[in-house]
């Protein structure tokens, strides 16, 4: 349970921070719908990525795995278009501002998981 509540909050912060640095990505609300959206982007990532990412391996695959910043942008505007019904507050004006912030989500969430101890780093000495 903790494990989801971690991951949970490094998305609303790695969301947060996309809100901050790209100009396009807005958010207009209060701070516990920051968190809700970091729920709702973890659920979009566990349940439709994975799809997305098989019918598309033969692209990924062709570019040598630059397809999935694409695949990482539509999980960023599906998350949009998905929060907008609730109003809480996340609007992407375009696919570049998505673009740099599925960039800037993808890094800051990768460092962030390592910092937390999430995504262990394992060692093998023979």
């Amino acid at each position: 349970m903790a494990n989801i509540i971690l991951r949970i909050m490094i998305n609303a912060l790695s969301i947060g921070i996309a809100v901050k640095v790209i100009d396009g990505i807005t958010f207009t609300g209060e701070w516990w719908k920051m968190i809700i959206i970091g729920a709702v982007f973890g659920i979009v990532n566990s349940f439709i990525k994975p799809v997305v990412t098989f019918f598309a391996l033969p692209l990924i695959i062709f570019t040598l795995g630059l397809f999935t910043l694409f695949v990482n942008t539509l999980m960023l505007i599906i998350t949009v278009e998905l929060s907008e019904p609730f109003k809480l507050g996340l609007s992407i004006n375009g696919f570049l501002p998505a673009f740099k912030g599925a960039i800037v989500i993808s890094i800051v969430s990768i460092l962030l998981s390592w910092i937390s101890g999430i995504n262990k780093i394992k060692i093998y000495k023979n």
